[in-house]
């Protein structure tokens, strides 16, 4: 807990958001000798609702940051599903990235971090929420009730984009595509399974197709996440019920994976895929509050903890350049490869589209393959390979059709 003698104190970071993201940051700028406030809205030990898989690339994040994931469930690849069609794929090894994901409940693993922050030397207030201080155009800190916390730079890392990030405009672009996902967690004699699961052939109740997945995240503790989520360009969107999608989906796996009921009550989040501002004086926006997640998969833990470190390493070369700095680098590394996906997901929203789509990208090896690559968040601008160069080229060819795919989007 943080006393009354923080009022007023200067701090070299203050971080908004105790998830992955904030985590990483704090962790990072502790780490280098900074003075870090982290201040969460939640107690201690809260439970985020996700997905709790952890790409390769998340893992590659994690050694960076020196995280001892041992504890987690060991991911050896993915099993995708499309129709009749099923393929069960390891993790590539690369050059960036290790051959292994895993499963980490997000409880036990937002308290890992943040026991990893407080060890690090970073103070952490817990249910208490910050709002930035702006002094003309620039946040000069945070304010929590009462006391204000002076700090160079602000990291926002809400997640879920709430009343400081519309303070700063670092709100979702309404344009753009969003998500929407529900888990819970259900018993099975499979849950020591090394391989995700993914049912990219999606359909609602009524036998229409669904752009999104439905996913069985083994957890090596006797359960299993159990989870869909979809797309906001399909038609009739805004009708989805997401706890009935979930139930079908529940129906179908129910056999194969010896599914006993839920143990908890199914929970849904929102997925923000876009953000209209992630930067400005004296403050960036990180991880899920600056829109970093994979519309193909909803994922994006390993995008958190990249722009965490990404966000103290422009700071610590630069305190004045620092958030400039920050959104061309992020740019660089995630924009191409983000603003494809929310443009592949116009031409997904349509089924006549989408079923076809998923014949093609489970239909052959090198296909196959680079819908791995994809699901795993392993492609970005500087991938090398066919799955790079395809990524490339749909990003030069979207680009070009961006116009007509939003006047054809289908109506949510």
């Amino acid at each position: 807990m943080v006393s009354d003698r923080l009022a007023g104190m200067q701090f070299d970071v203050a971080v908004i958001g105790g998830g992955p993201a904030g985590s990483s940051a704090a962790i990072t700028a502790a780490r280098a000798g900074l003075r870090v406030m982290l201040v969460e809205k939640g107690p201690y030990g809260r439970n985020k609702v996700c997905g709790d898989g952890l790409t390769p690339r998340a893992i590659a994040a994690l050694d960076e940051l020196q995280i001892d994931y041992s504890v987690a469930h060991r991911i050896d690849g993915l099993r995708m599903i499309a129709g009749k069609t099923q393929r069960e794929l390891a993790w590539p090894t690369t050059s960036r990235f290790p051959n292994h994901g895993a499963v980490w409940p997000r409880q036990k693993f937002d308290n890992h971090l943040l026991d990893v922050a407080i060890a690090s030397g970073a103070e952490v207030r817990f249910e208490s929420e910050a709002l930035p201080v702006v002094v003309g155009d620039r946040v000069t800190g945070v304010q929590v009730g009462s006391e204000v916390i002076n700090a160079s730079l602000v990291i926002l890392a809400t997640g879920a984009q709430g009343a400081a990030a519309k303070m700063l405009g670092a709100v979702r672009d309404p344009d753009e595509t969003f998500g929407l996902a529900i888990r819970a967690y259900a018993p099975t004699p499979r849950h020591a399974e090394r391989h995700l699961e993914a049912c990219l052939s999606l359909r609602d109740e009524h036998g229409t197709q669904v752009p999104g997945y439905g996913w069985m995240f083994p957890a090596g503790d006797g359960t299993v996440n159990i989870g869909v989520g979809a797309l906001s360009t399909m038609k009739g969107f805004k009708k989805l019920n997401l706890n009935t999608l979930l139930d079908q989906y529940a129906s179908i796996v129910r056999e194969p994976w010896s599914l006993g009921d839920y143990i908890d009550k199914p929970r849904a989040w929102r997925l923000p895929m876009s953000c209209v501002r992630r930067h400005g004086p004296g403050w960036v926006a990180i991880g899920d509050a600056a829109g970093f997640v994979n519309p193909m998969n909803g994922e994006g833990i390993d995008y958190s903890l990249e722009s965490g470190m990404l966000a103290i390493s422009c700071f610590l070369e630069n305190p004045e350049t620092a958030t400039s700095e920050y959104d061309k680098r992020v740019g660089e590394r995630f924009d191409a490869f983000l603003r494809t996906g929310r443009r592949f997901s116009f031409i997904i929203g349509h089924p006549w589209l989408l079923k076809p789509g998923l014949r093609v990208a489970v239909g052959s090896q090198v296909a196959a393959d680079i819908t791995l690559a994809v699901m795993g968040n392993l492609i970005d601008s500087t991938t090398p390979g066919a799955a790079g160069r395809v990524m490339r080229f749909a990003d030069h060819a979207l680009r070009i059709a961006d116009p007509l795919l939003r006047r054809t989007r289908a109506k949510a």
